[in-house]
């Protein structure tokens, strides 16, 4: 089985298409052309030599042929094939952030989206270069792999892990030959995820609509994202109806796409002998399937607070009832503009208890030219930081707008930096790429970070609450409703597995059940807006977004301790960013006091999300 890194993932798949839904401000043309920051000429000093260091890497592919056969032979036969897979892996990565991140600056350019396409091609033909190493190394046993691992210092140092991870996914291998044929799959695989895409990026005819302001806009995923939270009640409803209705009239088309992408996980699934598909997505990081469907029973368990926040929210919007399109407009407005400057300041200062180090190494970073902070007409929408160059630094894609929600963007992109630049310092390449279900938890520390500092600060009632409705916000955002799609992707799939017919009508009345179980007997939802399902793009990277919650529920528990404690709580928090993908993602935060396959991680999420719920209420007297 071929093992590809997080940031080799991350790559091949776009990383940027991920973010497409997350609050966009990028259909703000007021921007000049010029406002991107970052250097790119660190990675590569011009398109030819990109282009030159590409066609060195295809070229070096058929190379990998000459190690098949050898892995057995001995271990330094073994170290010299493993040091050529991961360098050349390594360069790949560096191919594909360069013209990632061109290709984002400015989504107009085709020349970008080609040559972009030409690398993930190349990261395609990397996978079937290398498909025979895995099945080679189990062909060589347990016992004659750890004897060489035991000989070669290299093996040691930085393969020992990788190795005992293909050892462990033995009964999961398929011949060289069958893992050629899989590693081919990548490419049709994302078929659905791509007819998905383009029906909503021009396919799909978007209604225009006038609000009360007398503003004319288009509702496409954009336009909605940026208007679902309208001051005028009359105006999200609006929103709401003229967006989810047009989603409805391709509802059977955008779900005959995902039943297609759920088919390819069932095949997948069976192909590799797993007994569910979410055992096979959460086996290459040895994650027990008791994480995943413990958080969905305590979520559960912990709705009476989300009903008791949505009550809070009814109160302060001043509403007479509540309706589905009325979870987004901040509870208490705040019209503070903050520049880019006072974020850098007000986050480095925020984020003090992590310590002196810390602070200095962020400081010297959002000083430095790695990021492209500000919206401008055809720049990729979202935030993402890219970690994919090791040997450089990270890049960070942001389109932030200059308030408070600019500035927890900016917190959050920065601990996601800041976490590959410790781990990257600590470990070498092989062990410094942390997975995906560690991925979130520095970003959200540093967003709780940030909320606190803030709301210790706030000179007004009016200012406190609102920091407190936006920190409620953000769990109701991160572990409840990414809960809930986690939910969703479980019960589609396990469908799927038992043979039951699944379409797009099927998948919106299942999602219905959920809005309605989630939100609670007070909160109004039209059935039409249940075709919601179809407009989250991270279905098409499956079981990834219950990562989400988990890392909220852990990032909580960090935070309190940081603030609550001292130098020993922060090393244990900065120890597991650190460790980067050197050990098992739940065995890292075991280490660190925290097991999630237990019911505490998320108990104590939803126990700050009701202390929080207890300083907004007693506020409001």
């Amino acid at each position: 089985m071929t093992d590809f890194t997080r940031r080799e993932t991350l790559a091949a798949s776009a990383l940027g298409a991920l973010v497409a839904a997350m609050p966009a401000w990028a259909q703000d043309k007021t921007m000049p052309a010029d406002a991107a920051q970052w250097d790119l000429t660190d990675l590569y000093p011009s398109d030819a030599a990109w282009d030159e260091a590409r066609k060195q890497a295809l070229a070096a592919l058929p190379g990998m042929k000459k190690y098949q056969g050898t892995l057995g032979t001995g271990a330094d036969a073994l170290a010299k094939a493993l040091v050529a897979q991961s360098d050349l892996g390594r360069t790949i990565a560096r191919i594909y952030v360069y013209i990632s991140l061109k290709a984002d600056a400015d989504l107009r350019v085709a020349a970008n989206q080609e040559k972009q396409a030409q690398a993930i091609d190349l990261y395609t033909a990397f996978g079937e270069a290398v498909s025979w190493v895995a099945p080679e190394i189990l062909s060589v046993g347990a016992a004659k792999i750890n004897g060489f691992i035991a000989a070669d210092d290299t093996l040691k140092k930085r393969f020992d892990f990788y190795l005992a991870n293909v050892l462990r996914e033995a009964a999961h291998t398929l011949s060289p030959e069958g893992e050629v044929l899989l590693a081919g799959t990548s490419a049709p695989f994302a078929g659905p995820g791509d007819i998905r895409g383009q029906l909503v990026a021009s396919d799909i005819p978007w209604p225009t609509i006038q609000l009360s302001t007398g503003e004319k806009v288009r509702l496409d995923d954009q336009g909605y994202t940026l208007h679902r939270d309208a001051p005028n009640r009359a105006d999200r409803k609006a929103v709401f109806d003229a967006f989810w209705k047009e989603y409805g009239q391709f509802q059977s088309s955008l779900g005959a796409a995902y039943v297609s992408h759920i088919k390819a996980d069932v095949f997948e699934m069976k192909a590799r002998k797993y007994p569910t598909s979410l055992a096979a997505s959460l086996s290459s990081n040895n994650i027990p399937e008791s994480v995943y469907r413990t958080l969905v029973k305590e979520t559960n368990t912990g709705l009476p607070q989300l009903h008791r926040y949505f009550e809070l929210r009814r109160k302060l919007l001043k509403l007479p009832d509540m309706h589905y399109y009325d979870i987004y407009p901040p509870l208490v407005q705040l019209d503070k503009p903050v520049s880019l400057a006072e974020m850098r300041t007000t986050v480095l200062e925020a984020l003090k208890p992590l310590g002196p180090d810390y602070v200095k190494e962020l400081g010297t970073a959002t000083a430095a030219k790695w990021m492209d902070p500000l919206p401008r007409e055809g720049k990729r929408s979202g935030a993402y930081m890219n970690p994919g160059a090791f040997d450089v630094h990270p890049y960070l894609l942001l389109n932030l707008k200059e308030d408070y929600s600019g500035m927890t963007t900016y917190a959050h992109e920065w601990g996601h930096a800041m976490h590959s630049l410790l781990a990257n310092k600590a470990q070498v390449y092989d062990k410094a790429d942390y997975p995906l279900f560690l991925a979130e938890i520095a970003s959200t520390c540093n967003e709780q970070l940030l909320a606190a500092y803030m709301v210790e600060k706030a000179k007004t009632r009016e200012e406190k609450l609102y920091y407190l409705g936006q920190q409620l916000e953000n769990i109701r955002g991160t572990f409840y409703r990414q809960a809930m799609f986690a939910e969703f992707e479980l019960a589609t799939h396990d469908k799927a597995e038992a043979g039951e017919g699944l379409s797009g009508e099927t998948f919106t009345a299942m999602y219905l059940d959920l809005l309605k179980r989630y939100h609670g007997p007070k909160v109004a939802i039209d059935p039409a807006y249940a075709v919601e399902w179809a407009y989250i793009p991270h279905f098409y990277s499956s079981f990834y977004v219950y990562q989400y919650a988990t890392c909220i529920a852990a990032a909580s528990y960090f935070a309190k301790a940081i603030l609550s404690g001292g130098a020993k709580e922060r090393d244990n928090y900065l120890n597991v960013l650190k460790a980067g993908g050197s050990a098992y993602p739940t065995d890292v935060l075991k280490h660190a006091g925290l097991d999630m396959a237990s019911a505490a991680p998320y108990q104590a999420v939803v126990a700050v999300f009701k202390e929080t719920l207890d300083q907004a209420e007693a506020l409001m007297g």
